[in-house]
């Protein structure tokens, strides 16, 4: 009962996925795309001819790097402090951090919308990087901190008695053992990045995304190259995972 319980389960998750995959093969070349007219690999020729998809595609890989670099950085820092240090108004500050994780989206994006209209910023690529900075800088945070959770102080203070300063100490002995935290939290931010909508439509002026470019699609039925780019998508983090798990696995042993 329970493998019928979890068919159901995985079935239910990736059915979606192979519908796209599927999708991606459709010879068919009429709106709204939906009946299968064979199969065919020409949609992977087409995709690389398709400038304006590539460029949007381009265009998200781009912002979600540097957001994802800027959150990295600046949640890092913010977790490592937060967890040495004590001050006012820092369980104030600590539960601020859950706002943006809990409110909705739309609230959000309307929120930054308002701030940019006030601060007479231009929307455009660098509203959209601070955008995405803004709502993943708590999540690198969290991990950051489910990491220092266990974290030994006495070995900062054996590198100092040893002579070492506190940035070598940093960089030698904190900044290795964060490694996994930072890490889970960059990838999560990177996710999170190139798989938002919403506040990206908010912030975004005249610069189209890969996931906004695949919203507007829809009106007239999203054409089998876009379901292509989002297998060729789907196989690089397929391979990505793969890669990690056996590099796990291979240092277990």
């Amino acid at each position: 009962m329970s493998i019928l319980f979890c068919s159901l389960v995985y079935l239910f998750l990736f059915l979606p996925i192979g519908v796209i995959v599927v999708n991606s093969f459709n010879a068919t070349t009429t709106k709204p795309y939906q009946t299968w007219k064979g199969f065919t690999f020409d949609w992977y020729g087409k995709l690389f001819d398709n400038s304006t998809l590539l460029n949007a595609f381009g265009t998200t890989m781009a912002i979600a790097l540097i957001s994802t670099l800027l959150s990295t950085a600046i949640g890092t820092i913010a977790a490592v402090g937060m967890y040495k240090y004590k001050f006012k108004g820092k369980n104030v500050i600590d539960g601020l951090l859950y706002i943006p994780v809990v409110i909705p989206e739309i609230v959000l994006g309307i929120s930054l919308l308002t701030l940019f209209s006030n601060t007479h910023i231009p929307r455009g690529m660098l509203t959209l990087v601070l955008a995405h900075t803004t709502f993943a800088i708590p999540y690198v945070i969290f991990n950051v901190r489910a990491r220092l959770s266990g974290y030994d102080n006495s070995i900062e203070e054996a590198s100092l008695d040893l002579g070492a300063n506190r940035i070598t100490t940093f960089f030698h002995i904190t900044l290795p053992v964060l490694a996994p935290g930072i890490g889970g939290g960059a990838l999560l931010a990177f996710t999170l990045s190139i798989d938002d909508v919403i506040v990206s439509y908010f912030t975004n002026g005249q610069v189209k995304t890969f996931p906004l470019k695949v919203m507007e699609s829809i009106k007239s039925g999203v054409a089998p190259d876009v379901n292509a780019l989002s297998t060729l998508i789907l196989i690089g983090t397929i391979l990505l995972v793969v890669l990690t798990q056996s590099n796990l696995f291979k240092k277990k042993k």
